[in-house]
């Protein structure tokens, strides 16, 4: 299929899982990590209001700049890196395949 790539994921113990995407659905990281049963919530939906998406991203991708409102929301979270982003706010595009994120810790 073409319209699939692949997003590798560390989760909160350090394992790696392979994702395959599609880039037909207009789906986001989250979306992707949620329908693989990953744990991120996505409280607010993906509206970038709430930060339970948070990742930090691991590969060198060109990914579009945060948005505003993602920079405020990563603003008041928790265990922010310089490569941490919203996985809501990263969509399933050609130009990201071979993405490489962690997911951030859960507020504690």
């Amino acid at each position: 299929m073409e319209d699939i790539i692949s997003i590798k994921v560390k989760d909160r113990e350090g394992v790696q899982h392979e994702l395959d995407a599609p880039t037909d659905m207009a789906m986001n990281l989250m979306e992707v990590c949620k329908s693989y049963e990953l744990p991120v919530e996505g409280t607010c939906g993906g509206m970038a209001l709430c930060a339970s998406c948070h990742v930090y991203v691991l590969s060198d991708h060109d990914l579009p700049e945060a948005s505003q409102d993602e920079e405020d929301m990563l603003d008041q979270a928790f265990f922010v890196k310089s490569n941490s982003r919203l996985g809501c706010q990263i969509k399933m595009v050609d130009a990201i395949d071979g993405l490489e994120v962690e997911l951030a810790p859960v507020n504690q």
